[in-house]
């Protein structure tokens, strides 16, 4: 007889948590068309960190390009700075543009 009321209070215990636990649940997803969007604060920070990081990348990359061409052409204007990640075909409309591989090779 005592081991049939352990059982059953622990069925009853169980019983209860799953209740209790859809309960919370079940207020919840009521709840979550209310709710506030979730920010993209940090997300933006990291992008607007990232492009200014890359800016400033190319800024000096390309001030120490035109230092190099100056200390080995003296008062010669600095021709334009080939672009490093872009192996495609580029084109300048105003201003010269540096010959491709492919065509200071021929």
């Amino acid at each position: 007889m005592q081991s049939q009321g352990i059982w059953s209070t622990l069925w009853r215990k169980y019983a209860d948590y799953k209740y209790n636990k859809f309960e919370r649940f079940a207020v919840w997803e009521m709840i979550e068309p209310y709710r506030r969007p979730k920010t993209f604060t940090a997300l933006i920070t990291i992008y607007v960190a990232a492009f200014y990081t890359g800016v400033i990348g190319a800024a000096v990359t390309e001030q120490l390009y035109k230092e190099k061409f100056w200390e080995e052409h003296p008062g010669k204007t600095v021709p334009l700075m080939k672009p490093l990640f872009y192996r495609g075909p580029w084109r300048v409309y105003r201003g010269e543009a540096i010959a491709s591989d492919a065509s200071s090779s021929q």
